[in-house]
């Protein structure tokens, strides 16, 4: 199943090839992208396709009139992981999700991702089951006309730079319909990009020698993030070492309320 383009799944090329309560697999192109903040390769997109099949294998075991909501994504990458993806360019990365454990008042997704048979990472997430909203919509909308964004990740996510104010990094999410979700907010997976490039760009501000890449995410789902006016990802930095740094990072959505919040850990 592939997705239309003004969409955040076929934006990014996610194509779904099985779906049901026991197994879900989809692809995303390993396209070569860099972080708009760091301009350093990044992993970011792995987040987005670990929030779709995390989030499906769950949404595949709900039960009647019930959706769900996902409260959790926890993301552990391998260290040559940006190296494999610019090796193989436009090859797809392979993700599988399973349940793990059964499901009760909330569910856990198990995913595996790579790449031309090696490995990339390794994820869960954690849904919760609510009540089907009325206002929800069944499916995605048709393929919309228009001029498709550039090829860089700034063009696709609808980000800028923001003022730093010399204290923390700051990434301002524009409105853009193409990247909500069938609720009508910001979706997890896009967010949770936003999250990864503003913390990881925050451990190397200022850096020398070679790049920390990203080793683990940690998300919080607090309350849906929309976008436009000042929403934005602010990361700070807890700490740098030698050969590790961890960076904290929150969504802001543009009622100035906190949405989401990450922890990002970082190695040379």
């Amino acid at each position: 199943m592939a997705y239309p383009s003004n969409t955040p799944l076929g934006r990014f090329g996610i194509e779904t090839l099985e779906q049901g309560p026991e197994r879900c697999v989809a692809t995303i192109p390993a396209t070569p992208l860099v972080n708009p903040l760091s301009h350093a390769p990044t992993i970011a997109t792995l987040a987005l396709l670990v929030d779709h099949l995390g989030g499906l294998i769950n949404h595949c075991r709900r039960g009647p009139g019930q959706w769900t909501v996902s409260s959790e994504l926890s993301l552990e990458v391998v260290p040559d992981a940006v190296d494999v993806l610019a090796a193989t360019p436009g090859a797809p990365v392979l993700g599988i999700s399973r349940p793990l454990g059964r499901r009760a008042d909330d569910a856990l997704g198990l995913c595996e991702l790579s790449s031309g048979g090696q490995p990339l990472a390794t994820a869960t997430v954690r849904s919760f089951y609510i009540a089907a909203p009325d206002t929800v919509a069944q499916d995605w909308p048709a393929d919309a006309e228009g001029v498709a964004p550039g090829p860089t990740l700034r063009e696709l996510m609808t980000l800028d730079v923001g003022e730093t104010g010399g204290a923390a990094t700051v990434l301002l999410q524009g409105e853009d319909a193409a990247l909500n979700n069938l609720v009508g907010v910001v979706h997890g997976g896009i967010s949770s990009m936003g999250l990864e490039l503003a913390a990881c760009a925050e451990v190397n501000r200022d850096a020398e020698g070679a790049p920390y890449r990203t080793a683990s995410l940690r998300v919080n789902f607090l309350r849906p993030f929309h976008s436009g006016a000042q929403a934005r990802y602010v990361a700070d930095r807890l700490h740098r070492g030698r050969s590790t740094g961890v960076a904290e990072a929150k969504a802001v959505g543009s009622d100035g309320r906190v949405a989401m919040l990450g922890r990002l850990t970082a190695y040379r």
